[in-house]
């Protein structure tokens, strides 16, 4: 029996371990910055443990029978914890109230039940070795849940599906217990039914997950979604309006189909006329293969090296009929090597040098991301730059958010960079900004030849695009650091609003 006790613990342990990375997970997802989100929901968790155990001693009665109530109460809400969240997002004013009152509420409830164990072990077992084992398999409990959720769930189960089945496993156990020890607890047979009401209702939410996240996703976007999936890093959909085809990225846009290849025609194009050679390429992100696409309409190219980090969107873009209609293949091409890998670790490691450097990230809205932006970074890529080379790299709207801009320009300046800024209209992003940058002075030849397919971009274009209008001054700002992040910060605030 006081096996099966510490077993209980090592599922206490890990089923709130899981829900409270889903929370984590999903609130980052939903609401970006996945630094600030995690260690909101850690310290609110924690901190309702705390409350939980707090509270266990006025359960004077009845605790074997108590525990196991709570036990189904706790894998109600658990499992359902994602579904509620997701659903709710677009519904709920304070979606952050709803969040941390759902963390509050799971964290309470685990908190409750770890003192409830002890006080039923305690005449059972001596203290020393009752405290040494519950916290012993508490923290295996928690080991496993910290591996199982990178490395399995999220990729094959989703979020949805992950807070479902660690629910069942609660509700389960609680039917068990409630069969183990019948003799000892009261009103024994309400306790199994509520347990397989509630395993009825879980099992129902995992068998129409799909159905249930669609749904959800179908309002949040207000589009037909064609492609949903969750990697480890990010969760992936594409819909379809019309004609029109759009990814997002953790609920963000990065591309219509409509005008992207004006981004991407400005993202590519302007460069080549700043630079000398153009026979190796390398793209940092641009996993959806339309920067590729673009450097590939130059016959003069010989090798293109891409870093994305997430494998399963470059394999999305790779093979998907609608997709790699857009990106005209450019995946499949002989010159394009795909490394999957974060590039701020791969520059860290390649001896490799190149003629051209596209960096097309994500925008900096949190510190993960905001580590790419930084002078480390830029320290990084001038190693895998000659002083001829030539890069450039999205740097989020100099209209809404100037500061955020201007740092980018400042941070590459503080590296040891000339930078030449420009501008592009993008209608599904509204003005977008770039930098071109080199070691070397950067001077425009205006006989370079650009491919005849372009549909925007020309040099005469180019002209205005680096052409500033008073509301997108330069500003002065401070430079981007591993240790400040005031990138993350100013496009937070400048962005809050949007």
């Amino acid at each position: 029996m006081q096996y099966l006790l510490f077993f209980t613990i090592f599922v206490i342990s890990t089923c709130g371990l899981i829900y409270e990375l889903v929370a984590g997970t999903l609130s980052s997802y939903l609401l970006g910055d996945s630094v600030t989100q995690f260690s909101t929901v850690i310290g609110v968790y924690l901190f309702s443990m705390g409350i939980g155990a707090f509270l266990s001693k006025y359960i004077k009665k009845n605790l074997l029978a108590t525990f196991i109530q709570i036990e189904i109460i706790t894998g109600l809400i658990g499992g359902f914890s994602s579904i509620i969240l997701f659903v709710c997002f677009n519904y709920v004013e304070s979606f952050r109230f709803l969040l941390y009152f759902i963390v509050l509420l799971t964290g309470t409830l685990v908190g409750l039940e770890i003192p409830l164990i002890m006080r039923i072990l305690n005449n059972r077992i001596e203290f020393k070795d009752l405290v040494s084992k519950v916290f012993t398999f508490d923290y295996i409990g928690a080991l496993l849940a910290s591996l199982l959720f990178p490395l399995i769930m999220v990729p094959f189960l989703g979020l949805i599906r992950t807070s479902v089945l660690f629910g069942m496993m609660n509700v389960s156990l609680a039917i068990y217990l409630s069969y183990y020890f019948k003799s000892e607890i009261r009103r024994q047979a309400l306790l199994v039914v509520q347990g397989f009401v509630v395993l009825l209702l879980l099992l129902m939410g995992f068998v129409y997950s799909n159905e249930i996240m669609s749904f959800s996703e179908s309002h949040m976007f207000g589009e037909n979604i064609i492609y949903s999936t969750s990697s480890p890093y990010q969760r992936i959909v594409i819909t379809r309006k019309k004609s029109d085809i759009r990814l997002y990225l953790n609920n963000n846009l990065q591309f219509s189909s409509q005008d992207e290849y004006r981004y991407h025609e400005a993202l590519v194009h302007p460069m080549t006329a700043f630079a000398k050679k153009s026979s190796s390429v390398l793209i940092l992100g641009g996993g959806d293969g339309m920067a590729a696409r673009e450097v590939l309409k130059y016959p003069g190219v010989e090798k293109i090296t891409l870093v994305d980090l997430d494998k399963k969107l470059t394999e999305l873009f790779s093979a998907n009929h609608v997709l790699t209609q857009l990106n005209h293949n450019s995946f499949t091409n002989p010159k394009l090597e795909i490394i999957n890998a974060d590039a701020f670790e791969w520059l860290k490691s390649t001896k490799n040098t190149y003629d051209l450097v596209i960096v097309d990230f994500p925008d900096p809205s949190g510190y993960s991301v905001g580590k790419l932006y930084t002078t480390a970074f830029y320290h990084f890529l001038k190693k895998v730059m000659n002083p001829n080379s030539v890069g450039v790299v999205q740097s989020t709207s100099p209209l809404v958010a100037p500061l955020s801009y201007w740092c980018v320009n400042n941070t590459l300046k503080a590296s040891g960079f000339n930078t030449l800024p420009y501008h592009v209209y993008v209608p599904s992003f509204g003005e977008w900004g770039f930098f071109l940058f080199s070691e070397n002075q950067l001077s425009n030849n205006a006989t370079a030849q650009l491919p005849s397919q372009l549909r925007y971009f020309t040099r005469n274009e180019f002209t205005q695009m680096s052409s500033f209008p008073a509301d997108m001054v330069k500003n002065t700002t401070d430079v981007q650091r591993l240790d400040n992040q005031v990138l993350v910060e100013h496009f937070e605030k400048e962005w809050s609003e949007y």
